[in-house]
């Protein structure tokens, strides 16, 4: 038994490095995979799983985002005005939301829904919604700068998107993406990065709103995790340079449907 659980650590932590590789490619996704690895393959609790990834898709957000700003694509005015309702937004969500949802919501003679099944099923279905935007070839329109930029629908979405994030341990990056491009008219290079800088902001908070809760924090696991995820970011960052984005955003969208439909039926009917 011990060795089968070594053996899946190690297989957790090489699967680590694909989630930083994702990172570095579209500037999100992280936690679309970090959530599945951590609670199936490395059989933490799904309420654990998702306030280790929103610290390893943190941390690796974060250096993802320096070597973004170092190549000036960062908008920090964007970062303030979608990223500052989104943190709050998450902060709330983890302090206050989570620690009042009763672990058993409701249960039948045939069903028992409790907490931590809710959160893999919420999972599920964000998973599919980013899957089939992923899957949809995209035509991005960036429209003249010169339009006055719509404030309210931009951090009305950053407080959406922040609720969804901290309830599910996403950073959230996937729906950050499009409406930095949309809203807020963004070319898409200084999107991704931008939703970096977002996503390392509001997922190290949103950890630190989990801190002191009830769970133990296994930080040797944490911290290996996260390093091998770091990694991950720079290869996929070398990566980026060499793969047209459209052609592998859509392989990640057919990949991120069948994890998505996997935890649906396994949490609903096993």
């Amino acid at each position: 038994l011990k060795y089968l659980m070594e053996l899946s650590h190690i297989i957790g932590y090489l699967l680590a490095i694909i989630v930083g590789i994702t990172m570095g490619l579209l500037g999100s996704g992280g936690s679309i995979l970090s959530v599945p690895i951590l609670v199936y393959v490395m059989h933490v609790s799904p309420i654990l799983g998702t306030a280790y990834s929103l610290f390893t898709v943190g941390i690796t957000a974060l250096f993802g985002s320096y070597q973004k700003a170092r190549q000036k694509l960062v908008d920090y005015r964007k970062v303030f005005m979608f990223g500052f309702p989104s943190i709050l937004s998450v902060f709330v969500t983890r302090k206050v939301i989570l620690p009042l949802i009763p672990d058993v919501i409701f249960s039948t003679q045939f069903f028992t829904l409790n907490k931590s099944v809710l959160i893999m099923i919420v999972f599920a279905v964000v998973m599919i919604f980013a899957a089939l935007r992923m899957i949809k070839p995209s035509v991005m329109i960036e429209a003249e700068a010169s339009k006055k930029l719509d404030f309210f629908n931009i951090g009305l979405q950053g407080v959406v998107i922040g609720f969804i994030a901290g309830f599910v341990g996403a950073g959230g990056g996937f729906l950050i993406i499009p409406a930095l491009v949309f809203l807020a008219r963004t070319p898409m290079k200084m999107a991704i990065g931008t939703s970096l800088l977002i996503v390392a902001s509001q997922s190290l908070i949103g950890f630190l709103a989990d801190i002191g809760q009830e769970e133990y924090i296994d930080w040797k696991l944490l911290i290996i995790f996260t390093l091998c995820s770091v990694n991950g970011i720079f290869i996929g960052n070398l990566i980026s340079k060499k793969i047209e984005g459209n052609k592998l955003k859509s392989i990640f969208g057919w990949f991120v449907l069948v994890m998505g439909i996997y935890i649906l039926i396994k949490e609903l009917f096993f």
